[in-house]
């Protein structure tokens, strides 16, 4: 019995040695304590060579190239000892790209050009109506058609009346008797009209000159400023701003991205603030400075505002303290309003004496005529011209090219850039 628990427990045992030898063999190859030096070698000597493998944050991963893919398969690859370490070719050099003509510049508009581009409202209205009205000879009702075109173009009743009755004049006292000769001395007249006006835009031999801009909100203010000072600065002059407009909250910013734009100096203040303090303290910076030219932005106001037009007397009157007589007060008018453009421009001369006038908007629904209406009626002429919304586009007025632009044909003088006398 005794011989019998033996036999059992030594076939267990052998069973157990059986068993964790054959795990030992899975796991290394030998029994776990069983290794010599020799298996040891061998076990070293077949470990890879390459580092262990680290891992990498999800976020590094991301934008990471993805690994070059070799094909094993290649023949050139075939032997080891023909791969290069650096599996990418450097790209070979682009060839140099022919000689490519640059686009030849766009030729300058000449003033002229200008008009006629931007006055096709105006030339379809009054210019067109002329023309035909005349086509069909000199008589008398040839007269009266002419007067309704006129102040349907916005030169007004009086103004119109006068301006008919001196065609008539010269027509008899010439001799006239065809409708081509008396468009022709339409155009001669209307010359004439315009082109007695002083339209300079004046500045001093030495030291800051300053210019006071004013006009009803909407009209294109603040805009006319800033492509006035672009068109300067570009030719060398240094510009100050003086943004005296501080009933608008607006007003200052917009001056402000303007100067950027420009490359001019904004004097600013915080909202409320006094503007003929402002306007002061603009014509000290840009006196210490040493600055060209000081345009200060005032209040977009109302003309039936008494308050508002005594504020804008005394801004004149506190910057002409320090700096002397303003060289320019410039009124800006929008050429759509017609008519009711004049009534805010005689509330303006009232207030200060205006010099000369921005006319902003020409190239929309304008009819053209308020142009010959404004120097009639009021007798200050029309300076500047805005003509779109491009820095370009704002540009000293031309009687000649007017009259040609709004007739048609006719080749006109070259541009002239604001600033120039």
């Amino acid at each position: 019995m005794d011989l019998a628990i033996e036999l059992v427990v030594a076939i267990v045992v052998g069973v157990l040695v059986l068993v964790a030898g054959g795990v030992a063999l899975l796991r290394g190859g030998r029994p776990r304590g069983g290794i010599d030096e020799e298996f040891r070698t061998e076990l070293r000597d077949q470990q890879p060579t390459s580092p262990p493998s680290v891992a990498v944050p999800p976020d590094e991963l991301e934008g990471a190239e993805p690994p070059l893919a070799v094909d094993l398969a290649d023949p050139d690859l075939a032997d080891p000892d023909l791969v290069s370490t650096d599996l990418v070719a450097p790209a070979e050099a682009p060839a140099p790209a022919a000689d490519v003509e640059a686009p030849p510049e766009a030729p300058r508009l000449t003033t002229t050009e200008r008009f006629r581009a931007r006055l096709g409202r105006s030339r379809a209205g009054l210019g067109l109506a002329m023309s035909t009205i005349f086509r069909r000879g000199l008589d008398e009702q040839a007269w009266e058609e002419l007067e309704e075109s006129l102040i349907a173009a916005d030169v007004g009743v009086e103004a119109t009346m006068e301006l008919v009755e001196g065609l008539r004049d010269r027509a008899r006292a010439e001799g006239i008797r065809t409708g081509e000769g008396a468009l022709a001395l339409v155009k001669e007249v209307l010359r004439l009209e315009l082109g007695v006006a002083d339209r300079r835009l004046h500045r001093r031999a030495e030291g800051t000159s300053t210019w006071l801009v004013t006009g009803v909100n909407g009209t294109g203010k603040t805009t006319s400023i800033g492509k006035i000072a672009a068109r300067l600065t570009a030719q060398g002059d240094t510009v100050v701003l003086a943004a005296a407009d501080t009933f608008r909250a607006a007003a200052a910013e917009q001056l402000e991205a303007w100067g950027q734009r420009a490359g001019a100096r904004v004097v600013r203040a915080g909202e409320g603030a006094d503007p003929a303090a402002v306007a002061f303290d603009g014509y000290q910076a840009a006196k210490a400075a040493g600055a060209d030219l000081l345009i200060v932005d005032t209040a977009g106001r109302l003309q039936n505002k008494t308050a508002l037009m005594d504020e804008l007397s005394k801004v004149k009157r506190v910057l002409e303290r320090d700096a002397g007589p303003t060289d320019e007060v410039l009124l800006v008018l929008d050429a759509t309003t017609g008519q009711n453009g004049l009534a805010q421009a005689r509330a303006f001369l009232d207030a200060v004496d205006v010099t000369g006038v921005v006319l902003t908007k020409l190239d929309g629904t304008s009819k053209g005529g308020i142009v010959i209406a404004i120097q009639r009626q009021l007798g200050i002429p029309v300076k500047l011209v805005g003509l779109g919304e491009t820095i370009d586009d704002l540009a000293e007025f031309d009687p000649d090219a007017f009259v040609e632009a709004l007739f048609g044909g006719g080749e006109g003088s070259g541009a002239t850039a604001v600033g120039d006398s």
